[in-house]
């Protein structure tokens, strides 16, 4: 006979994954990928040359709106799942509303037509990026993870990758296909050879779409993604020094 009550632990360890995965940046830069983390006492964010992530703390205040204004002074960022809203002097520019989906049913294998990405790939990288539009990609964002695709006739026409590591979880991102082999299956074949590798060091899977995008979150679904919370990136940039 089972016991359906969830026991102490149980809770304690679904309490820790929903802390973590309710401030994923801040979570990534804090724990695993700390190493590339620029970070200024309660504000913390890739650099500009990786990616436009940035977060606060898990309980922001004025200081720590503070911090991220010295993080960055004039550049935009997209500050994701701010627990606060900021300062008046900041500047919102615009609110992408998105989810957050996990992996909870998602059969992995690797696929035999998808190789590795490196440095020498970065610019036929940033040309399917051009292309299909899949999110914020910058040059030097393939240094957070692994990133495979495929070629047709010579030519990278999909791709996928890890790109944000939290404590247990790794996100899957940059999934995109180039219109010529679209519906073919390759997006799915993609995350699952991904996924492979990211469930082979023990972390869950996760991903963040947004709301918009009706296609890519039915084929999540069908994959065996969950919606766990609705997550917003949101873009703004930080009052200028002195002003």
């Amino acid at each position: 006979m089972t016991d359906d009550v969830a026991t102490p632990g149980a809770l304690g360890a679904a309490a820790v994954r929903d802390r973590v995965l309710e401030n994923p940046v801040w979570s990534a830069l804090t724990g695993p990928q700390s190493a590339v983390a620029e970070r200024t006492g309660r504000a913390a964010r890739y650099p500009v040359e990786i990616s436009v992530f940035a977060a606060l703390d898990d309980d922001p205040d004025e200081a720590a709106w503070n911090d991220a204004a010295r993080l960055a002074p004039s550049d935009p960022m997209v500050l994701v799942a701010p627990r606060s809203s900021p300062p008046d002097d900041w500047e919102i520019r615009t609110n992408i509303a998105s989810l957050q989906m996990l992996a909870e049913t998602l059969d992995v294998a690797p696929d035999p037509e998808a190789v590795p990405l490196g440095p020498n790939d970065v610019p036929e990288v940033l040309a399917l990026i051009s292309r299909t539009r899949p999110g914020p990609f910058l040059a030097r964002t393939m240094e957070l993870g692994d990133y495979l695709g495929v070629r047709r006739d010579g030519v990278l026409v999909a791709m996928a990758g890890q790109r944000m590591r939290l404590p247990g979880w790794t996100e899957i991102s940059a999934v995109c296909t180039d219109e010529s082999v679209r519906g073919s299956g390759l997006a799915s074949r993609l995350v699952r050879a991904v996924a492979t590798a990211i469930r082979e060091r023990g972390d869950g899977v996760l991903l963040h779409v947004a709301v918009t995008n009706t296609n890519a979150i039915r084929l999540y679904r069908a994959l065996g993604f969950v919606e766990h919370r609705e997550i917003d990136f949101v873009v703004l940039t930080a009052p200028k020094p002195g002003t």
